[in-house]
């Protein structure tokens, strides 16, 4: 998850009332915490779609989020081009949304990209570089995102790049064509084995 500058306004002034309540002595204990999010989250209508065999629900993915391994052919197309094709790809799995994909740099087409000047900042990853692309004079800002020096535990995705599937023609994951996450803000893309609901959408900043 990444936030803006105002977002970071808003979490630092989150954070000071926990401090603040931590030093009162009120803090909550993990395990209240984690029982008042559920309770949250039924008192907000999510309701989990039923999870079968082979499938799983973005509801189980852990926060921190996890980092691990895409056996799956990845692949993103844009303007008619193949911009990136990788088996050697990386996922990020976090409570709520779907799974972000990394494609190492060495398997996607730089000539294609350039390091623009957008900057946003996530707590669990760190600060990433954003990439414009430009395809046979058809271009788009910020499709892409890489992080080159992130945070302990996410050394893997190092340099490599995730894209905003809604800016690019087509996502695959493996043979199936991806959706991507709805909002303006998150890249995850949705694949038939990945159930939802997932963060995005209107009224689901919360979750």
């Amino acid at each position: 998850m990444r936030y803006s500058a105002a977002w970071l306004e808003k979490i630092f002034a989150a954070f000071f009332c926990i401090v603040m309540l931590s030093f009162a002595g009120i803090a909550p204990r993990s395990g209240v915490v984690r029982k008042s999010k559920a309770v949250l989250r039924r008192n907000m209508g999510v309701k989990r779609e039923p999870v079968g065999a082979g499938e799983e629900s973005v509801w189980d993915y852990p926060r921190p989020p996890r980092l691990e391994r895409e056996k799956a052919r990845l692949k993103v197309v844009f303007n008619g081009v193949t911009v990136a094709d990788s088996t050697n790809g990386f996922r990020v799995l976090e409570t709520s949304h779907p799974p972000v994909y990394y494609i190492p740099m060495n398997d996607c087409k730089m000539e294609y990209m350039k390091q623009s000047a957008h900057r946003t900042y996530c707590e669990f990853k760190g600060t990433p570089n954003y990439y414009d692309l430009s395809v046979n004079g058809k271009e788009v800002s910020d499709v892409a995102w890489s992080y080159p020096n992130p945070d302990t535990g996410m050394e893997a995705i190092k340099d490599a790049l995730a894209f905003y599937g809604k800016k690019v023609d087509a996502c695959y994951v493996g043979e199936e064509k991806a959706t991507p996450q709805e909002g303006d803000f998150y890249g995850g893309w949705i694949t038939s084995r990945v159930k939802g609901p997932f963060k995005g959408g209107p009224g689901t900043f919360g979750w």
